[in-house]
């Protein structure tokens, strides 16, 4: 997983039908420049897809989000991508940083394949963790999102689409798309990238029909991660965000895990000096261990 991406990667990775009407299945890849599993996998979906020609109804497109921070291997390159999705910047037409322009590139593609095309549009918006993490998905209640979540067999957390606005599947939502974020582990982590593969040919399944068995490396592309790496589906519910400012001097105390409980009184981190210590007996969730963010932590409890 450390090995570099190509220089140039393609805004569409790869493009696949087998000319029946049917659904449109939207993956993006690469959204953060320092999560590169998402766009690995989709280079091996295609690669199977092209290599065994399967009937599929509707088409899969794979599209990677930050060209220049995945070149560079940063997070962003002026601010995040993942947060200029907001109606106020879509509307504005401006593109005044380089994640703006890139915004409006993937929007513009995304209008080549219009509702009125397809059966039904889905989502999927792949991405990893800076702290050792099982695999997640995070879904917005809106539209049938969370129905459609709860047919993939890992950790859903509900909620935080509607504590962080300006994220890609918040806008997706928004224009009446049907899917989730899903958080394949720790950037790293080879297991990443199985898991991101796994989760795009479950997305086939459930989408476009696929059968799997039409897949030449099935069952391990998809039990790496049903089987192997997922923990046994549960959901979760955000109670809290310690969001920080961009001159906070931010330390997280070191080990925390993805979904590893808390209780109060517990010292989690240090912020400009002053102790942070918990209010709760719940869950630690996406604890900060990079240099580049706004979110120091997030609290979270089962549902």
């Amino acid at each position: 997983m450390n090995e570099q991406l190509n220089e140039e990667i393609p805004r569409i990775i790869g493009k696949y039908t087998s000319g029946k009407k049917g659904p449109l299945l939207f993956v993006t890849g690469g959204i953060h420049g320092n999560e590169p599993s998402g766009v690995k996998a989709l280079e091996k979906v295609f690669k199977e897809l092209e290599k065994t020609s399967p009937e599929i109804e509707g088409t899969i497109i794979g599209v990677s989000g930050n060209h220049m921070a995945l070149n560079q291997n940063r997070r962003y390159i002026e601010e995040d991508l993942n947060r200029t999705w907001t109606e106020e910047n879509v509307k504005s037409g401006k593109k005044d940083t380089q994640e703006k322009k890139e915004m409006f590139e993937i929007i513009e593609l995304l209008e080549k394949y219009p509702e009125k095309d397809f059966t039904k549009r889905y989502f999927l918006d792949c991405h990893t963790t800076s702290s050792p993490s099982l695999p997640y998905v995070s879904v917005q209640e809106v539209n049938d999102n969370d129905e459609w979540a709860h047919k993939f067999p890992t950790y859903i957390i509900r909620g935080f689409s509607d504590i962080i606005t300006g994220d890609i599947d918040h806008y997706l939502s928004r224009i009446g798309m049907t899917g989730f974020v899903f958080e394949a582990g720790q950037h790293t982590n080879v297991r990443s990238v199985e898991n991101h593969e796994g989760v795009i040919w479950l997305a086939l399944k459930e989408a476009c029909n696929l059968n799997l068995e039409q897949i030449s490396t099935y069952p391990d592309c998809v039990n790496k991660f049903a089987e192997k790496n997922a923990p046994p589906q549960k959901t979760f519910e955000i109670l809290h965000r310690h969001g920080l400012d961009d001159d906070d001097i931010f330390e997280m105390q070191p080990g925390y895990e993805n979904f590893q409980k808390i209780e109060k009184g517990e010292l989690l981190a240090r912020q400009n000096g002053n102790e942070i210590k918990s209010e709760w007996d719940a869950y630690i969730f996406m604890p900060l261990y990079q240099s580049q963010g706004n979110d120091g932590f997030f609290v979270v409890q089962e549902v």
